[in-house]
């Protein structure tokens, strides 16, 4: 930020329309660090976004696990273009949900979020405002490995959502971005995963981690064919 005191006034001026454009969107008011790092996945620009598009890969002891998606963010419409063995195609706006939908697309749903929420954590965080996030005040050893960082613990309500309770911890670097984390479903004291945070690319605006790996590298998500249409354009964007 330039601080000369010439400038001081139009820069004043220029943050208070911003956060009134904000509020005017229907922005909630974020904890800080919970805009802190969705700000650091490009939560800015995130209004560009008219289309995502990729796939969840998930490798466990016994088989790997692919589903491709597009998401609309805007009207919320998901497009699960799997096969017929996979109960897909199939798509719907997730406003529908509260609407008895069809059998297809209760099965279909939980699995787009846990999808979704692999790719877009950070960003989710800030919308879903249920949950609460704590900042340890001082650096806590990393799960994996050698090291401490910042950690931050997020905690989702224990009547809400498909795994209603669960607990995130979350390591992040000296970039602002999450480098490992540990999940415990419903809050267990015992963690469910623990996996990495690497494999940053840029999609457009975006800047997401497409691969995740246990200690023992028995368990991993990847994300394959990720790529954005911004308003306005048709073509796609990839990861780079």
């Amino acid at each position: 930020m330039n601080t000369r005191s010439d400038r001081w006034i139009l820069l004043l001026l220029g943050s208070l329309l911003l956060a009134l454009a904000a509020g005017c969107a229907g922005w909630p008011h974020p904890e800080p660090p919970r805009a802190r790092l969705a700000e650091a996945y490009g939560l800015r620009d995130f209004d560009q976004v008219e289309e995502m598009r990729y796939t969840f890969n998930v490798r466990l002891p016994d088989r790997v696990v692919s589903r491709s998606w597009a998401w609309e963010p805007k009207i919320d419409r998901v497009t699960f273009m799997g096969t017929a063995e996979q109960g897909g195609p199939v798509a719907y706006e997730r406003s529908v949900l509260a609407d008895r939908p069809d059998e297809r697309i209760r099965k279909t749903d939980p699995q787009f979020v846990n999808d979704h929420y692999w790719l877009l954590f950070p960003l989710r965080l800030y919308w879903d405002q249920s949950a609460t996030v704590t900042a340890d005040p001082e650096p806590q050893k990393l799960p994996i490995g050698a090291g401490h960082a910042e950690r931050l613990v997020v905690r989702y309500p224990a009547n809400e959502g498909y795994t209603p309770g669960d607990l995130y911890e979350l390591f992040i670097d000296d970039s602002g971005r999450i480098t490992q984390w540990v999940y415990r479903k419903g809050g267990a004291p015992q963690p469910t995963r623990i996996t990495t945070w690497e494999g940053y690319q840029k999609v457009g605006p975006l800047t997401l981690s497409l691969d995740h790996r246990s200690p023992d590298g028995s368990f991993r998500v990847w994300f394959t064919d990720v790529a954005v249409r911004l308003t306005g354009r048709p073509d796609w964007i990839t990861a780079q």
